[in-house]
């Protein structure tokens, strides 16, 4: 991710709770968390909030990224490319059935991140071929949603056939089995429900 962190990576993804009718507080609860994200120096934030109309997600990633501005933590907005560089945030993270980073590498600047999800070898590969700067790789572990699981030999595997590129771990990760992903050869890993809790996150601070 051209050295723009220290290792391991750390991922906050947001819940995806805010919808149009409870956007006030959920957007409070959301830029609190950033706050605390930012404090804790945690490397990457994706705003992750589908049901949220473009206006609405605009400003909230706007607001968001008036926290992270001049800090180390990088926003992502999680699909719309064209959102996140309106209001001014780092990058983009594409599901796994969004449009091709190639395409969004050709027409965006190039200090524009991209991330991209991932479930298999061949999905990493490419995303890691045609202009991601990293992709998150899993379930690796079971969450309430997703109880099929990739599992960590398959996990330090695409780690392995892909090092140096960055592969974050991602799925059911929380304090009693992310050293277990980084030991498969995971430069970071990104959470949900670990992650959007500020208790972790300030576990998780350098300082």
């Amino acid at each position: 991710m051209r050295d723009l962190f220290e290792k391991p990576l750390l991922y906050l993804i947001t819940k995806g709770e805010a919808d149009r009718s409870n956007y006030v507080v959920k957007k409070k609860e959301i830029l609190e968390l950033i706050k605390a994200a930012v404090d804790a120096k945690i490397s990457l934030i994706q705003i992750r909030e589908k049901k949220l109309t473009a206006k609405l997600l605009f400003e909230l990633a706007s607001e968001a990224g008036s926290i992270t501005a001049g800090f180390p933590t990088k926003l992502l907005v999680n699909s719309r490319a064209d959102v996140a560089l309106a209001a001014k945030a780092d990058g983009v993270h594409l599901p796994a059935d969004s449009l091709s980073a190639h395409v969004i590498r050709r027409a965006f600047p190039r200090s524009f991140l991209i991330g991209v999800s991932t479930h298999s070898f061949e999905e990493a590969k490419t995303a890691a071929h045609v202009g991601a700067d990293f992709v998150t790789f899993g379930p690796v572990f079971a969450t309430p949603n997703k109880r099929i699981t990739k599992g960590l030999e398959e996990l330090g595997r695409v780690c392995t056939l892909l090092e140096p590129f960055p592969v974050l771990a991602l799925g059911g990760i929380d304090a009693a089995n992310y050293q277990s992903v980084l030991k498969k050869g995971a430069q970071g890993f990104a959470a949900i429900r670990y992650l959007n809790d500020k208790e972790n996150l300030r576990s998780l601070s350098p300082e």
